[in-house]
């Protein structure tokens, strides 16, 4: 009975530290990949760049969501203060979307002064890493300093996509809608997990 009552107090510490070590492990590796993208954000946006690849997100309709409202603003600024930049708008149809985010994009920079001679539309693509594969075929021949637009969460896994290509890109980080900060970085974290799960099986 007592040795009994002992196998189970020793059971229930074993899981207690288990259960302990896997929430600090967890705790420690998300802390780690949000240092990760706020280094990546925090970086200098270097001036008169050939071309900025903007990245799609979510489009209600034919009216862009707040994310990807502030991708396109922050295009626009950095194309007035570059006027030899060419953008390339990427990102397809998905469900709810009455128009292509590309064509979302190009309209938005439309509204912004930008002239359309200056956008190129890659209007295929449903992900990050399509939004990079199909953009990069339609760049100009000769241009070679390119930027990415996106949100700041999504900064760091879009230029590690980038890179993994053959792109060696910086970028421009839009801010986060902070009703979206919650939910857009806890699926960032297991996206970036999966890139990394990718990456490793592929050597």
């Amino acid at each position: 009975m007592i040795k009994g009552l002992v196998d189970v107090m020793r059971n229930r510490k074993i899981l207690f530290w288990g259960a302990g070590l896997l929430t600090l492990s967890l705790l420690l590796y998300f802390g780690f990949l949000h240092l990760k993208i706020r280094d990546h954000t925090n970086t200098e946006v270097p001036s008169h760049a050939d071309y900025i690849i903007i990245l799609g997100a979510r489009v209600k309709g034919e009216v862009p969501s707040l994310s990807l409202q502030n991708r396109i603003d922050a295009a626009a600024e950095y194309m007035k203060k570059n006027k030899e930049t060419i953008a390339i708008a990427s990102g397809g149809q998905g469900p709810g979307e009455d128009i292509t985010e590309a064509e979302s994009i190009k309209r938005g920079l439309l509204v912004h002064g930008i002239s359309k001679d200056r956008i190129i539309l890659e209007d295929k693509s449903t992900d990050t890493v399509e939004n990079i594969t199909f953009s990069k075929k339609l760049i100009p021949n000769k241009l070679e300093i390119g930027l990415l637009v996106t949100n700041d969460f999504h900064l760091y896994r879009a230029k590690s996509i980038a890179k993994d290509q053959g792109l060696d890109l910086q970028g421009i980080p839009a801010k986060t809608p902070a009703v979206a900060i919650p939910k857009s970085y806890s699926r960032e974290y297991l996206a970036i997990t999966k890139y990394y799960l990718v990456s490793l099986f592929k050597k």
